[in-house]
């Protein structure tokens, strides 16, 4: 049977040409994911903070490699597309941008994001976040990116707001996490 409407985003829009790099403000860079970012990967999940929000923990860094190459094939894929934010002068990464759960048909995606502890309080995340934002809307066309996080995590919170992901409401008992069942707000944007 088919669709009375055409994909908002059509498929291939990542597949089809390289993972790009991104500049951000304030001499951030968004760039693919390399097998040298291994070190630095397993060192941010090994952080107490980072494991609240997390369901998954690093066990070695051949673990973490072998994320990297789920990483890369999701974008291949177009399942998922992650970036390291990066250091734009020294490389060093400062920490991780995604879109995850791709939808071409409706043109959206959910937007995640995590900070090496070094790096809190710089303003990366939100840096980071506005970079794939805009990209997103403007180098393929979505229509709406959501930014779910832990009705507990303040942090992430401040990161959507100060984005201009607006709060929509709470989603009950919605993700699970070490420490049982949490709410999630929903966050949202819309490419206007």
């Amino acid at each position: 049977m088919p669709f009375m409407i055409s994909n908002a985003v059509e498929p291939g829009a990542l597949a089809g040409r390289a993972q790009p790099t991104l500049p951000a403000s304030g001499g951030l860079l968004l760039r693919p994911w390399a097998d040298k970012d291994a070190p630095a990967v397993y060192e941010a999940f090994q952080d107490p903070v980072l494991q609240r929000w997390h369901a998954r923990v690093a066990d070695s860094e051949e673990e973490v490699r072998q994320w990297l190459a789920t990483w890369r094939t999701e974008y291949e894929e177009e399942t998922s597309a992650q970036w390291a934010a990066v250091d734009a002068d020294t490389d060093e990464v400062l920490g991780r941008v995604a879109l995850r759960m791709i939808n071409f048909i409706d043109g959206q995606a959910e937007m995640a994001y995590w900070t090496m502890p070094r790096a809190r309080g710089r303003g990366v995340a939100p840096r980071a976040v506005a970079a794939l934002t805009t990209w997103a809307f403007e180098g393929l066309g979505f229509h709406r990116l959501e930014l779910r996080h832990s009705t507990l995590n303040e942090a992430s919170c401040r990161v959507a707001l100060k984005t201009g992901y607006v709060a929509e409401g709470v989603q009950r008992s919605a993700v699970l996490h070490g420490d049982g069942w949490h709410d999630m707000h929903l966050h949202a944007r819309i490419r206007a």
